[in-house]
């Protein structure tokens, strides 16, 4: 079931990312390469697409939602699962699952299409 908006998704994308990006040092694991490198990399990355994600909040208007949102939930499951591919998971490992299993779900929740400012969807 999809109910939240692409507005709200975008909001989230970049807030996501950030504190991605920061939680390595807010965490206190950026001491730990691959660990701190893995949220770094996923971060920058979820910023990255979600400025060229065709969606309210995007600069460039270029990746489909659709293509952002199976971005999602791929990106997901591999940054939960990093931790265990990466080999770090013996020192951390929660902050890659939660903020993976928070974007596979964001991926599964999310409208596939706009909202246009009069209210109506922009066709798929």
């Amino acid at each position: 079931m999809r109910f939240l908006p692409t507005r709200v998704h975008g909001v989230i994308d970049y807030l996501w990312g950030l504190a991605l990006l920061s939680s390595p040092w807010l965490l206190g694991f950026a001491d730990i390469p691959a660990a701190k490198w893995t949220a770094v990399i996923f971060g920058v990355g979820a910023i990255l697409y979600s400025a060229i994600t065709a969606y309210e909040f995007g600069l460039l208007k270029l990746l489909p939602m659709p293509l952002h949102l199976i971005l999602d939930g791929f990106g997901g499951l591999v940054l939960a699962a990093s931790p265990f591919l990466f080999g770090f998971a013996a020192q951390v490992y929660w902050p890659h699952v939660v903020f993976g299993l928070f974007s596979v779900v964001a991926s599964l929740v999310t409208h596939t299409e706009t909202m246009l400012p009069t209210g109506h969807r922009e066709p798929a």
